[in-house]
């Protein structure tokens, strides 16, 4: 039996890619009624690119490729932030966690219970992590000015079992900028930790040892190409610290991370997370040595709302798609409460199962760089690579960013795309679902934990260094949604 058949393509492409874009404009330009094209369709982002309605092969760009095989089983490293300042709430959260389907845990580290465990002393951190097994499950740290200390409390713990996968994420470059203030010069703070991290590195082969991020200008209200450039600068003043304290080159690098922060807007962040293997592949090549970079995506706490709460499941959802397409090692979800406080069992059951569909449902991971050819999605990976390292080199040619950490320069240009960025939500050109529109009068806000941090407070060790302290505009993080959700 023959079948009629439609081509209902045929008649589209036959006059060719130049002819057909042009009826395709000339219908477009006919539908818009006097508007221009530009004004009508092409988008602006914040980092100043166009985003088109339509790419052709013609926009294609050459944008390398990670094609490394992934684990079909366990494609990424799904990670759970611990911080609740009981250090023995938290040991349970994190049995719980790894139990349901996690890989891993971010240890938010702070003396005083307010921002994290209560952790001052090699034991206190004994105490958060009984019953881990640090030879199988990463552990990271996330303790600012602390790090050194924590480093040498996680080693301890580790007892030289030379395979334990640590990641000790010394970053004290975040805590000055997101501070404005360094307990001594930051210059002897990143060195310190360098040495630290030197002297680790020797026991344990598979230890991270630093984490370099954008994190503190991309919360601050910052641009994706503010992010990966200071990203890239921190990486390199990591690398030049460790240099100096007796690694080689490529052993420095390959013992850095890479920290990129996720948001609601999927394609840039699939986009992003490929940009900042671009920028590493630019950067390590620029030092005469080849290392795969390894990146950590975390979920960005400034698209989180606290009005209408259940919709952050809907962001988180969306950034965690973005950082599994983009291709991220290892993906931090927030719970979809952390807006208002520490989350329950239940929405820390919600941030790994997010995860846990995407990976095991969804099928991400499946396919080595999912987004490698899409015209659209190439070209938006090139164009924030490329500003990026524009802007990478400005801070670069101020000196390297500690000198634009202090002199404004980066925060500077986070203001500037902070104000642009809060204006546009404003206006409502940018929109904030159940806040600035939709909003749910019927809101019923989700359940949190509200412990009293002076309850566990615990006397830390002294992190101050000999010197003057150090001083820059603080990156202080914002919550777009907060401006509106009074009203």
């Amino acid at each position: 039996m023959t079948v009629a058949t439609t081509p209902l393509a045929e008649e589209f492409g036959a006059q060719g890619d130049a002819a057909t874009r042009a009826r395709w404009m000339a219908l477009v330009e006919k539908t818009l009624k006097g508007q221009s094209f530009d004004d009508a369709l092409t988008v602006t982002t914040p980092d100043g690119l166009t985003i088109q309605p339509l790419y052709t092969a013609q926009d294609g760009v050459a944008v390398a490729r990670d094609l490394r095989a992934r684990d079909p089983e366990r494609p990424w490293d799904l990670r759970m932030r611990a911080a609740h300042p009981n250090p023995l709430r938290t040991a349970k959260d994190i049995m719980v966690d790894l139990e349901g389907g996690a890989a891993s845990v971010l240890l938010r580290l702070d003396p005083t219970g307010v921002d994290g465990v209560a952790v001052g002393s090699a034991d206190d951190l004994a105490k958060a992590l009984s019953g881990v097994l640090l030879d199988l499950a990463p552990v990271a740290l996330d303790a600012g000015f602390l790090g050194p200390k924590a480093a040498d409390w996680l080693g301890a713990l580790a007892k030289a079992a030379p395979n334990a996968p640590l990641a000790f994420h010394l970053d004290p470059l975040t805590a000055f900028a997101v501070a404005g203030v360094s307990p001594g010069p930051i210059e002897s703070h990143v060195f310190n930790a360098a040495t630290v991290a030197s002297r680790l590195a020797g026991t344990y082969a598979k230890a991270s040892l630093f984490l370099a991020t954008g994190r503190a200008a991309h919360e601050a209200g910052g641009s994706n190409t503010e992010e990966l450039a200071v990203m890239t600068a921190s990486a390199l003043a990591y690398a030049k610290a460790l240099v100096r304290s007796g690694l080689t080159l490529e052993d420095a690098f390959g013992r850095i991370v890479l920290g990129v922060s996720l948001d609601g807007e999927y394609f840039t962040g699939v986009a992003k997370v490929r940009a900042a293997k671009a920028m590493w592949a630019r950067l390590t090549q620029a030092c005469g040595v080849s290392v795969t970079p390894r990146i950590e995506a975390r979920s960005s706490r400034r698209m989180l709302a606290k009005a209408d709460a259940w919709t952050n499941l809907l962001r988180l959802t969306s950034a965690g798609f973005a950082g599994a397409v983009g291709g991220a090692d290892a993906i931090l979800l927030d719970a979809f409460t952390d807006a208002i406080g520490l989350p329950t069992a239940f929405a820390r059951r919600q941030a790994r199962n997010t995860q846990l569909v995407l990976m095991e449902e969804s099928n991400l991971g499946r396919v080595a760089d999912p987004a490698g050819g899409a015209w659209y999605l190439d070209s938006l990976t090139d164009q924030l690579a490329r500003a990026a390292w524009d802007y990478f080199q400005t801070i670069e040619g101020a000196g390297g960013i500690i000198k634009a950490l202090e002199n404004g320069l980066v925060a500077d240009a986070v203001a500037r795309t902070r104000a642009a960025q809060e204006a546009a939500f404003a206006d409502k050109s940018r929109k904030i679902l159940g806040v600035t529109v939709f909003p749910n009068a019927d809101d019923k806000v989700p359940e949190v934990e509200t412990p009293d941090p002076a309850a566990f407070a615990v006397a830390g060790p002294d992190v101050r260094l000999p010197g003057p302290d150090s001083h820059c505009p603080a990156l202080t993080p914002v919550r777009f949604a907060a401006a509106f959700e009074g009203a």
